[in-house]
């Protein structure tokens, strides 16, 4: 995305570069001759500069080993500050998960209680405790004395 919008940037100022230098070139016949060259010559020398720093970024692209799509300016390097960043979601994650897995496994060793002491407290036969629906008794009448 970085690179697109890097190619939207040159191809404006090439566009604006063009658009001056037909300007310049239209008016050059009404000046005098030196400063009419002067002006070439400075013209010349923008351009020059230009082919320049297309060489550089091509001439480094080249001798990192990389392809031009996936060339990163070295303003995308990742400081400490964005490595930071970039881990504080990672760790909030982490936290997260872990508060879930507790608040989890205190509510569940609390409904456990809430079976056992009604199992201590109730006068019961031996045979409700071999009974499979026995916790889900005890659910309900925990619910109903709650409420």
């Amino acid at each position: 995305m970085i690179n697109s919008q890097q190619n939207r940037v040159d191809i404006l100022q090439d566009r604006f570069g063009l658009k001056v230098a037909s300007c310049l070139t239209a008016t050059t016949s009404d000046l005098p001759y030196d400063i009419a060259e002067r002006l070439r010559a400075a013209r010349e020398q923008a351009v020059s500069q230009r082919r320049i720093a297309s060489a550089r970024t091509v001439s480094s692209v080249v001798s990192l080993g990389r392809s031009a799509a996936l060339t990163a300016d070295s303003d995308e390097g990742l400081s400490w500050w964005a490595r930071i960043g970039t881990a504080i979601p990672l760790l909030v994650l982490l936290v997260g998960l872990i508060a879930i897995h507790t608040v989890q496994s205190d509510n569940r060793a609390q409904e456990l209680a809430e079976v056992d002491a009604a199992l201590l407290t109730d006068v019961l036969p031996p045979a409700a405790f071999a009974d499979p629906g026995f916790v889900q008794f005890l659910k309900a009448n925990l619910q109903a004395r709650a409420s």
